[in-house]
């Protein structure tokens, strides 16, 4: 057994795991770091997608593997094209840091993914230019089945995460058995999933556990609470104001949608959404339990004024067009603050211009808090906060286990050797798990196990 982590590796996000047994070679993720190329692009300035991976190679932004890229995008590389050596990809779920760059990989190579993560990538594709995730081979897989190819069996294993259709993976090859956790939780709404992940992984008694590690940290300030601490302070928090409330959270965050649904219901609010929140909800409804945005009657969607300067049905996409009969505007907002539960994404912002919210107004932001104080985008956020003279709060159930839970996890499993990835502080894994059971890898060196 040989593993490589070409990314994740002391840093958050950017999965990259291949694992090779005997002649088999497959892929666990292939996302972007959060921080990818952060010494050379900015904003505006970003890679050429029309160049393929050239762009990606002369920074390091790709790893360097033969056999994995389609031919189009090797064109202006120094490596050359080869039928893939890749059998497979899996994706433990649709965040872009663990599914983003699937765009380079050639697309003969199957890339396996639970049903959830398929239809959060065609929803993407749809709502968002900028998003193209390439052509590939889709095979989707449940929860419990494994999937064989090769030497390697991999069974899908549900876990609970800030985004439906996570798994964990359970690897057994002829020699021994691999674990691997993708983002899990154990303080979300789904819980069990997670449990159910980690008792499957037990059984299997693995020679290796590659984890995530996103908050294991000499030290956590930040705060943070379970998905029902968020549903009850949010739920005191708006009962509390007698103005407008807006809230923050991140666009795939389902659950925390939910709960700011069941807080609206329960303040006697409309909770309002965006239109892309609105197409989401619909694509989904047949798999996760969500209210039916075109239908239910605490629901509205916030429509944005577009090119003809008005709210011209002609003026909006095919996929908006289906929520035109629940539209609010921003002037309808105006007139019922008291009444209204505002989802409002950090690009949405210039909403406020002309929504006016009352001084005073509620922000709740439901995501985490910054990595650091040179976060241009918290100051831009708080900027907007001061100006508009509104109360803020932080109410965030993290996607991610804590430290505590992680090495609870781990004793749990019981692994013969455990590799940390995702996170920034690898090292921490040798005091805390003990230091002959620790694996620190190194981007883009092997590891092998006997």
């Amino acid at each position: 057994m040989k593993l490589t982590l070409y990314g994740g590796v002391k840093e958050i996000g950017g999965n990259k795991i291949l694992i090779e047994e005997n002649k088999t070679r497959v892929l666990f993720d292939f996302g972007q770091p959060f921080k990818m190329g952060e010494g050379y692009f900015a904003e505006w300035l970003a890679p050429r997608k029309l160049n393929g991976c050239q762009d990606y190679f002369e920074f390091g932004l790709l790893p360097k593997i033969g056999g994995l890229y389609s031919k189009q995008m090797l064109v202006r590389t120094d490596l050359n094209y080869v039928k893939p050596q890749i059998d497979a990809v899996f994706l433990s779920h649709a965040h872009f840091d663990h599914m983003a760059h699937i765009y380079f990989i050639d697309p003969s190579i199957p890339v396996f993914c639970g049903h959830g993560t398929k239809t959060f990538m065609k929803v993407e594709e749809e709502t968002n230019s900028l998003t193209n995730y390439g052509q590939h081979d889709y095979r989707t897989f449940k929860s419990g089945t494994p999937v064989k190819t090769g030497d390697l069996t991999v069974e899908p294993v549900h876990v609970d995460h800030s985004i439906p259709g996570a798994y964990g993976f359970v690897a057994t090859y002829p020699e021994g058995s691999l674990v691997y956790t993708g983002d899990l939780r154990r303080h979300g709404a789904m819980s069990q999933m997670t449990d159910d992940f980690l008792e499957r992984a037990a059984e299997e008694k693995p020679s290796i556990m590659i984890t995530e590690g996103t908050r294991v940290a000499p030290e956590e300030k930040r705060k943070l609470y379970s998905e029902e601490q968020v549903l009850k302070l949010g739920t005191r928090t708006v009962e509390q104001s007698r103005k407008l409330v807006v809230m923050v959270c991140y666009s795939r965050d389902i659950d925390r949608f939910k709960t700011f649904y069941r807080v609206a219901k329960d303040t006697g609010r409309l909770f309002v959404i965006h239109p892309k929140t609105a197409y989401l909800f619909h694509e989904i409804m047949d798999k996760v339990d969500v209210p039916d945005p075109a239908k239910d009657p605490q629901i509205r969607v916030y429509f944005r004024r577009k090119r003809s300067g008005t709210y011209d049905d002609r003026d909006y996409y095919r996929w908006e067009q289906g929520f035109l009969n629940r539209m609010v505007t921003a002037e309808w907002v105006h007139k019922r603050q008291a009444e209204t539960l505002l989802s409002l994404s950090f690009n949405q912002f210039t909403e406020l211009i002309d929504i006016k919210p009352l001084p005073g107004s509620t922000f709740i932001h439901s995501m985490s808090e910054p990595f650091s104080e040179e976060d241009i985008e918290a100051k831009v956020t708080q900027n907007w906060i001061d100006h508009f003279k509104l109360k803020f709060h932080q109410l965030h159930a993290s996607g991610h286990a804590s430290c505590q839970e992680i090495i609870e996890m781990i004793k749990r499993i019981r692994p013969k050797k455990v590799i940390p990835v995702h996170t920034e502080h690898p090292e921490l894994f040798k005091k805390l798990v003990g230091l002959g059971r620790v694996s620190l890898p190194t981007a883009g060196k092997e590891l092998t196990f006997h």
